[in-house]
């Protein structure tokens, strides 16, 4: 059962994306344009700053009111949530949890007030889930300087007009034959940083993904985040982190199409009653509650063990595993009840079932969260 604290912040939350988002969310999705308007507003409530302290320009909050805030606003839209979770969970968290004194001052009070946008450099072309093996992007030092040169790929918030600083994974050098991977902050406008167009998506057609590359791109030494070499395990435990806060995102998607359903089966007639009336319908919509609901205490879960410091990993994977399949079967029931009308733009539903694909696939697939599942399970020692 929730707190108070956390109670007013879902209602506040929720009250948010059911009066501002809903009813002009679409426009910008059918657009492809970014929400400014929106995420503006998100600043001044606090949003972005949900999980950093007030000493760093934050709410003094934790992970587990910003997983809150993401479910309400994807049971409206994920294109919005995505924005803020990207923003935070990839953008500021590192910088908060492994940045220097002068990087933190230089960069959070921005995140954390929405003013500025961060984003995490991490897939590449060819890599993918392969994330050392696959990794190209190099980062060389010279004098003062590291010099970078690579290409990222399916960057969120990368390209914004507000995007502020981008923390690239490199290769920094080689140890014991591996490749030695170290986080740099690159702030936007740097020269040899290129921003392509945007990506055309299936989905989360209101939020910016994109394209980097690094041409002999210089940043000053300084803007090496955390050690250097400890780059592979920031991300891992950034990624662990973010697994909760996807499925949060997903369990909010997954209970906007119960949401949507509800309101629909009351209202569509078919053969002389409300085809709610209907068993067949009922069972269907008995069957997305119950998933959202399993998956809502799984990120609940796994959230618990994170802020009391206990090993989460497996039970993140777990969570973000059975919570992205429950927004998944949800919005695809949920299109097959709304009928013809459920492959309409003009209905939140064919939005959701759009937005649902990536959530088994973003911030490791779900191939990739039965992996770590099976290892935490020690199954991969046999």
């Amino acid at each position: 059962m929730l707190n108070d604290e956390y109670s007013e912040l879902r209602k506040t939350v929720g009250a948010f994306a059911r009066e501002v988002v809903a009813p002009v969310i679409g426009d910008y999705y059918e657009r492809e344009e970014f929400p400014y308007d929106i995420v503006r507003q998100m600043g001044a409530m606090g949003l972005f700053g949900l999980p950093l302290p007030e000493e760093h320009g934050g709410m003094g909050g934790d992970y587990f009111a910003l997983c809150l805030a993401l479910e309400e606003l994807a049971r409206v839209d994920s294109s919005v949530s995505i924005t803020l979770e990207a923003a935070v969970s990839l953008g500021a968290m590192p910088i908060y949890r492994f940045g220097t004194a002068e990087q933190k001052a230089t960069w959070l009070p921005k995140l954390a007030g929405g003013e500025m946008l961060g984003a995490f450099g991490l897939t590449e072309p060819g890599g993918g889930s392969d994330v050392p093996g696959g990794m190209r992007t190099t980062a060389v030092l010279d004098g003062g300087e590291w010099v970078i040169n690579g290409t990222k790929a399916f960057i969120t918030n990368s390209g914004t007009d507000i995007t502020g600083v981008v923390g690239v994974a490199a290769i920094t050098g080689e140890r014991d034959g591996r490749k030695e991977i170290s986080t740099i902050l690159v702030p936007a406008g740097t020269p040899g940083f290129t921003v392509s167009k945007k990506y055309s998506k299936v989905g989360w057609n209101a939020s910016d993904t994109r394209e980097l590359s690094f041409t002999d791109c210089r940043v000053p030494a300084e803007n090496l985040l955390g050690e250097r070499g400890r780059g592979y395990a920031q991300f891992l435990q950034t990624l662990d982190e973010g697994r909760i806060a996807i499925a949060a995102l997903s369990v909010g998607l997954a209970q906007g199409c119960v949401d949507e359903c509800l309101r629909y089966v009351r209202e569509r007639q078919a053969f002389g009653h409300p085809i709610g009336h209907y068993q067949a319908i009922q069972f269907k919509i008995a069957d997305m509650e119950a998933r959202t609901h399993t998956s809502r205490l799984a990120y609940y879960h796994a959230a618990e063990r994170m802020l009391a410091g206990r090993p989460f990993k497996k039970e993140a994977a777990i969570a973000k595993l059975v919570s992205s399949n429950a927004a998944m079967d949800n919005s695809r029931e949920a299109t097959q009840i709304f009928g013809g009308y459920g492959f309409m733009n003009e209905f939140p539903v064919g939005r959701f079932y759009r937005d649902a694909k990536i959530l088994e696939i973003g911030e490791g697939t779900s191939e990739v969260q039965r992996m770590l599942i099976a290892r935490q399970l020690g199954l991969s020692d046999l």
